[in-house]
């Protein structure tokens, strides 16, 4: 396959692998759900960070090194579950009275940083990108330019479908809004914090 050939299969594969949501996806969504637009989009600002972090190692050839640190990665992996899963259980236990609802700036502040935290503590995306761009590198043009186009392609399209998640999961949220269902909103999004857990968890290594 020529450059622009493998380029082009690069772009499909990013995006159908994209489409399927994650941990990153569902975290997003919840955010949306339970802080509305803003909250949505911080989250993924602080998802795309932790994404483009992991992408200049993988580029910078770490992510080899990391495939050889899988038994440590292991235990961020398992820091990750329990993060998901406590969020989750806190929007279940969270009351809805004007006292427990914070601001905007901090729930702008708490949504990034969760984002942040939850990319970060996801290390198989690492791992998988390390395996995973290689493959559509052209043999004949220079390795550290194509991976670090790649890298820069697969933030833009996860940027541009995390968004529409994000905007259409505060549109939803707007419409569970509606007869003071906020109860109901904070169930769905404490369900989808522990399924992401759940889905981390039973993911395999390698």
């Amino acid at each position: 396959m020529t450059g622009d050939s493998l380029y082009l299969a690069f772009i499909v594969a990013s995006v159908l692998l994209i489409l399927f949501p994650g941990p990153n996806v569902a975290l997003i969504i919840a955010s949306s759900l339970s802080d509305g637009r803003r909250g949505g989009l911080m989250t993924l600002a602080g998802v795309n960070l932790g994404l483009s972090l992991q992408l200049v190692l993988t580029v910078g050839g770490l992510g080899s090194l990391m495939l050889l640190l899988a038994d440590w990665l292991e235990w961020l992996r398992w820091a990750g579950v329990a993060y998901l899963l406590w969020l989750g259980i806190q929007h279940w236990r969270r009351r809805t009275d004007a006292e427990t609802t914070p601001t905007v700036q901090v729930r702008g502040r708490k949504a990034f940083a969760r984002g942040l935290a939850v990319s970060l503590l996801n290390p198989k995306t690492m791992l998988f990108h390390a395996a995973f761009l290689p493959q559509f590198i052209d043999p004949a043009g220079d390795p550290l330019t194509q991976m670090a186009v790649l890298g820069l392609t697969f933030i833009v399209i996860a940027a541009l479908i995390d968004g529409f998640y994000a905007l259409a999961a505060a549109r939803a949220a707007r419409l569970l809004a509606i007869g003071n269902r906020r109860q109901v909103t904070d169930r769905i999004t404490g369900s989808l914090l522990i399924g992401a857990g759940i889905g981390l968890a039973l993911a395999r290594r390698g």
